[in-house]
């Protein structure tokens, strides 16, 4: 799979210049930054961590973006996209995006609410990281809160998402804190990876959850691996079986 954005270029300011294609400012929103996450409208029109918001209102600009797409995935044969910052950018172009790579997308909403995640599955993508239950699962494993949660979160899911089959879990990632730095357990941390392994969806392991990484908040949790790899650890031994059980099955 790649990883794509489609949102925003690099920390360049306002000197579009130095971006290629997208070199002008009529390719770019007007410059502001987002304050109200509330508001839909400034959530996708301004800048997230002022980096300059790309237009894609601007045809040219939607039409290169989809263009994109379209020639990487078939050149160099990639499976699946997962898409970077979806609330940023209006659900339409996310359905035309989607139908340019013409392969399985998975995009990423940071949200707890089950309505506004399945919104984007449900009118433009095959998949979105679940997030609602991340939140969940974080909430049982790591500060002991009822296992009926995990009911009612699944119950809910499976009413208002398209397919539930098709959303990305995961226990750890690059933008929160890993859930060794929130409660150090690793039995608690099995139970967790156990989980997403055999419930419903498609299980997603961060690199580094294998040797008992426990970094806080980007960038300590985006620790070096290849100082670090060990094949023998138990967490690397202990998630290669839970795998084999799933594959096996």
């Amino acid at each position: 799979m790649l990883d794509v954005v489609a949102n925003h270029v690099a920390y360049i300011d306002e000197a579009y210049s130095k971006v290629s294609p997208f070199n002008d400012v009529s390719h770019y929103h007007t410059k502001c930054q987002i304050n109200n996450w509330a508001d839909a409208n400034e959530v996708e029109y301004c800048r997230l961590a002022n980096l300059p918001d790309l237009n894609q209102d601007n045809q040219w600009v939607r039409q290169q973006l989809k263009d994109w797409v379209a020639y990487t995935v078939k050149e160099y044969g990639f499976d699946g996209i997962r898409i970077d910052t979806v609330p940023h950018v209006k659900v339409q172009f996310w359905k035309e995006y989607a139908q340019a790579a013409g392969v399985y997308q998975v995009g990423e909403a940071l949200n707890g609410d089950i309505g506004y995640v399945a919104n984007y599955q449900n009118n433009a993508l095959d998949g979105m990281l679940n997030y609602p239950l991340y939140f969940t699962i974080k909430d049982v494993f790591c500060y002991g809160k009822s296992m009926y949660q995990i009911r009612s979160t699944l119950d809910n899911e499976n009413k208002i998402f398209k397919d539930v089959n098709a959303l990305g879990l995961f226990v750890d990632n690059h933008d929160n804190n890993r859930f060794l730095n929130v409660r150090y357990s690793i039995p608690l941390l099995k139970s967790a990876l156990t989980f997403i392994t055999f419930t419903q969806g498609i299980p997603i392991t961060y690199y580094g959850s294998e040797q008992g990484f426990a970094g806080g908040a980007d960038p300590e949790n985006r620790e070096t691996l290849w100082t670090n790899f060990n094949t023998n650890s138990d967490l690397y031994r202990f998630i290669a079986a839970i795998n084999k059980v799933r594959k096996d099955n």
